[in-house]
């Protein structure tokens, strides 16, 4: 059964992994180095005339070969960045493939990431952050500010719709009073931070997406419990003030240096923008593994009949996330983001709930399976979406 399991769920998404990609070529700006002939001045020079040619065509000539070997720097420079260009495009478009494999290893050989401690898990959650952070100006959080029903409407998936459909699949797919209630607590925890890298792959908000996740971040201090109780009869006790700093450190100060940086120092932000992407999926390929590693034995014990109900708990809570918003009247960009947001639960915090506040061992499995169905499912929309053109005007 555990390699039934395991198989499961690797085989489901390595198709996905292999989505053709489309390689986007950046275009190369060169630089002109023409010399630059002035008419000669009439000189008083006693120099014979001969001599002032010979030393007009020395230095033109040198001048002409420092050119020349400027070019050749520049164009071997641009080489490698069109071939760096080419290498990260195809791997970030096998962000799902590279989860797989990471996963892989982490059910395989859980002592692999021993290294990633809680320092390095919670750093590299910043490193993804700022890696997002640097793609935004204030101004784009004005603009979205400006239009608080998309954070309102999200906010209703991620706590409504979400708890109830962990409830009802729970229930269809007959699983005991310990295993729903680590369901519904899936299903009742905020928006995981790799969403925001999911959005800026699937060209939707990233603004609105970082938006997104502070808002139900923040509302999980309230939401989660409140829900808990109403709906399992079991209280679950959350660390208010910890949530807090930890939405502080994790989201808010990453974010805003990734904008001062923006900002203050727009050259060097154009530099490393073209890293960006690449470092974001390192990172969450990272969390993903070290978080599966840490619930090996609980993942692969589960079986297929939990393992079913959790992804469709993320593949059904995206596509529902996203025909919502475009039944309603949001456009492309948003609903994509909203069904993001929606899929993407933070599975790792739910597992820590279920482990300090649930008396049942057995409430944590499906936090723990959520892990991989989660990152999965948001890294398949998020390339599916990459390849799908967004009108102009959306």
């Amino acid at each position: 059964m555990r390699v039934q399991t395991a198989a499961f769920l690797l085989i489901a998404s390595t198709a996905y992994g292999f989505a053709p990609a489309t390689v986007r070529t950046p275009v190369a700006h060169s630089v002109g180095n023409g010399v630059s002939f002035q008419p000669a001045a009439l000189s008083l020079s006693d120099k014979p005339r001969s001599n002032m040619s010979l030393n007009m065509a020395k230095s033109t000539a040198m001048q002409m070969s420092t050119s020349a070997s400027s070019d050749g720097e520049k164009s071997l420079a641009s080489k490698i960045f069109d071939a760096y260009t080419k290498t990260a495009n195809v791997a970030t478009t096998l962000f799902p493939l590279w989860t797989v494999l990471f996963t892989a290893i982490a059910l395989k050989r859980p002592s692999t990431f021993d290294f990633f401690t809680t320092e390095y898990f919670t750093a590299a959650l910043a490193a993804l952050m700022l890696s997002m952070g640097i793609t935004l100006t204030p101004a784009d959080f004005v603009a979205v500010a400006s239009e608080p029903s998309s954070v309102l409407m999200q906010f209703s998936l991620c706590y409504g719709m979400m708890p109830a459909l962990a409830f009802v699949l729970g229930k269809a797919f007959g699983l005991d009073a310990g295993l729903l209630a680590g369901m519904v607590l899936v299903g009742s925890i905020n928006g995981g931070q790799a969403s925001n890298l999911c959005t800026y792959i699937a060209k939707g908000n990233v603004a609105l997406s970082v938006l997104m996740t502070t808002a139900t971040t923040v509302g999980a201090i309230l939401m989660t419990p409140f829900l808990c109780k109403t709906m399992l009869g079991a209280v679950v006790p959350v660390d208010a003030k910890g949530i807090a700093m930890s939405t502080i450190q994790v989201v808010l100060a990453p974010i805003a240096i990734g904008m001062s940086a923006n900002k203050f120092f727009p050259k060097l932000v154009k530099a490393i923008l073209p890293f960006a992407p690449v470092v974001g999926v390192v990172s969450t390929c990272l969390l993903v593994a070290s978080a599966v590693a840490q619930v090996a034995d609980p993942i692969l014990s589960a079986g297929i009949g939990l393992q079913l109900p959790v992804l469709l708990l993320h593949l059904i809570g995206g596509l529902v996330g996203y025909w919502l918003p475009k039944a309603t009247g949001f456009g492309e960009v948003k609903s994509r983001t909203m069904a993001i947001e929606t899929s993407m639960k933070s599975s790792a915090f739910g597992f820590l709930l279920a482990k300090l506040h649930f008396g049942d061992y057995i409430a944590r499995v499906p936090s723990a399976v959520s892990v991989v169905w989660m990152a999965l499912t948001g890294s398949m929309l998020a390339v599916i979406w990459r390849y799908i053109p967004v009108k102009e005007d959306e």
